[in-house]
């Protein structure tokens, strides 16, 4: 019998080029994808004249307050993803983002890349990792599952919370 358990390492961490940045306008224009923040205006317009500035102050220029990586099949040049996490200066907290392409969701990526992304955080000294989201968004029990906590909820989101 198949365990899932024991498939591992389905997806690599990696940096794009600022040529690359193709995939995340894809990510941030597909409906379907972006579905998870209807409550926010769903999709994003991230055009090709943005990539520059954008590559510059999330990837080139970091500054420890922002990272941000691409999710990648192994074996494969196939992104299936993203994963972030900013510093929200108002806030003063850590906020977590992890975006699934959505034909390549339930395969255990989203699991998988915030697993990722907490171990990245954790290796960059972050302490507490957050993530408010829609209180309709099915990734809650996914970020529950993966050891955050409900520190407050609202009528439109449910704010999480990881001690890493």
């Amino acid at each position: 019998m198949y365990d899932q358990k024991k498939k591992v390492n389905m997806l690599e961490l990696y940096i794009p080029a600022p040529e690359e940045l193709a995939f995340r306008e894809q990510l941030m224009n597909d409906e379907e994808t972006m579905s998870y923040n209807h409550a926010w205006g769903g999709t994003i317009p991230f055009p090709e004249e943005q990539w520059k500035d954008w590559y510059d102050f999330w990837i080139a220029r970091p500054e420890g307050k922002r990272f941000y990586r691409y999710l990648k099949e192994s074996g494969t040049d196939q992104p299936a993803g993203e994963i972030a996490w900013h510093y929200d200066e108002e806030r003063k907290i850590h906020i977590a983002n992890v975006i699934i392409y959505a034909p390549l969701r339930h395969k255990g990526y989203g699991r998988e890349g915030l697993k990722l992304l907490c171990s990245a955080a954790k290796q960059a000294g972050i302490a507490e990792l957050y993530d408010d989201i829609a209180i309709d968004n099915p990734a809650i029990s996914l970020f529950l599952s993966e050891g955050f906590a409900e520190e407050y909820r609202t009528d439109e989101i449910i704010m999480l919370k990881k001690d890493l």
